[in-house]
């Protein structure tokens, strides 16, 4: 019941575009004790029917940019190639500390963002503001 629980939660996510095998990987390392190398692995294959879904869903919907993705895939493959033999030579703590160090550096670009477009938004809102005084 409970990896039913993880795969529908990490299907959510995945859905919504942010990434629902990062979800995979902790909850299999964390609360199941998985090593590193077969958690991201069976990240792996999950990865195929949910990515699988959600071209199908956005190119119903006509948001999909097929070249750039044909171009991007493509190169993930070879990148793919590269990252299974280089993760095969590292040891399980190594692929951890590797991993936890690509989460920090995505939580700092995310709450970067997320800062930079809060403050884009009050100052445009502040200049409307002044703007609208202007005018009254």
């Amino acid at each position: 019941m409970v990896e039913v629980l993880t795969g529908i939660v990490s299907g959510i996510v995945s859905g919504l575009g942010m990434g629902g095998g990062t979800i995979l990987i902790l909850i299999f390392t964390i609360f199941f004790n998985v090593d590193q190398h077969i958690a991201q692995a069976t990240n792996l294959i999950f990865f195929i029917p949910t990515a699988i879904i959600a071209i199908y869903i956005n190119y119903k919907q006509k948001i999909l940019d097929v070249k750039t993705g044909m171009v991007i895939g493509i190169s993930g493959i070879f990148g793919a190639i590269i990252g299974a033999f280089v993760s095969n030579k590292l040891n399980s703590n190594n692929l951890k500390r590797f991993f936890g160090i690509f989460l920090v550096i995505i939580t700092i670009h995310e709450i970067y963002s997320y800062v930079k477009l809060y403050i884009t938004k009050k100052t445009r809102n502040n200049n409307i503001k002044k703007t609208n005084r202007k005018e009254g």
